[in-house]
């Protein structure tokens, strides 16, 4: 069994659906688990201590141990004192799992700056701020793990979700980025893009969705890749209804010439978009350019 005693996990938007199934599942495993949720509308407006505590509570007694954040995880000061909670209370950092978000879906003739702006500051700005500072704690230890949840939306688009697909494609280059320059310091990260019902998806699934696609059958995924035994880093995986699969970016090979024109595009389109073999760095990229 992998477990996780010893190790202290931030969980965010911890209340409800996905992140309360990794809490949950985390601290049953070991984890000491800080669980952080601002309780408010799935707009991202209101707020209440209420989801946080739930989970706390039914941690707290089937013998785990975990505590409640309703810190903001979009500004400087509350991404900050939801690291901090956790090494006050525990002494460390180990595993943050960026979870929290919010929807605001309306057509792109239809969406406000507002709707585009607030989206992207739960999703992107949440996780880079709690990531940033949990970094130095991880940094110091020599170890880290971090998970940030992306969408299939992000990776491939839908209907009336700009400010999401955009915000969840965002999480990706994030993701990524975390995974280099966490290297040297034994800190890996990975991204999610999960199907799963939860109240944030459950108007825009089947019904029939809801038995098959339950957020627990996300959080084993999580747990393997905050798990001290997982080696891969700078990965993104697609994960529902018991199916995990690896989703990559990938460039094919392309065509070349030393008088690129217009029209010498149009003739050789079939090329640029054939998908065979792949280049999936961008330093594989730039050594084909060269």
């Amino acid at each position: 069994m992998l477990r996780f005693d010893d190790r202290v996990a931030i969980i965010t938007g911890a209340g409800h659906g996905l992140g309360r199934a990794h809490a949950l599942l985390l601290a049953e495993r070991g984890a000491k688990v800080v669980v952080n949720d601002l309780g408010g509308a799935l707009d991202g407006t209101g707020a209440s201590a209420g989801p946080a505590a739930d989970v706390v509570e039914l941690i707290t007694k089937n013998g785990g141990q975990a505590l409640a954040s309703t810190d903001n995880v979009a500004t400087p000061e509350g991404a900050r004192a939801i690291v901090q909670s956790a090494v006050d209370a525990f002494g460390k950092v180990d595993i943050v799992i960026n979870n929290a978000g919010i929807l605001r879906d309306k057509s792109l003739a239809k969406m406000t700056v507002e709707d585009f702006d607030n989206v992207l500051a739960v999703h992107v700005r949440g996780s880079f701020l709690v990531s940033q500072a949990a970094y130095p704690h991880m940094k110091e230890a020599g170890y880290g793990r971090v998970v940030n949840t992306s969408s299939p939306a992000g990776l491939f688009g839908n209907f009336g979700q700009a400010n999401y697909s955009t915000a969840k494609m965002g999480l990706v280059g994030l993701t990524k980025t975390i995974g280099i320059e966490g290297a040297r310091n034994g800190i890996k990260a990975n991204a999610i893009a999960p199907i799963a019902w939860t109240r944030m998806t459950e108007a825009l699934l089947p019904a029939e969705f809801e038995s098959k696609f339950t957020p627990e059958r996300i959080s084993a995924l999580v747990a393997y890749l905050v798990h001290e035994s997982c080696e891969v880093s700078g990965e993104v995986f697609s994960v529902g209804g018991g199916r995990v699969a690896r989703v990559f970016v990938a460039e094919g090979p392309g065509w070349k010439t030393d008088d690129l024109t217009p029209e010498s595009v149009a003739d050789h389109w079939d090329e640029i978009m054939a998908e065979q073999p792949y280049v999936q760095s961008a330093a594989e990229s730039m050594q084909r350019m060269l």
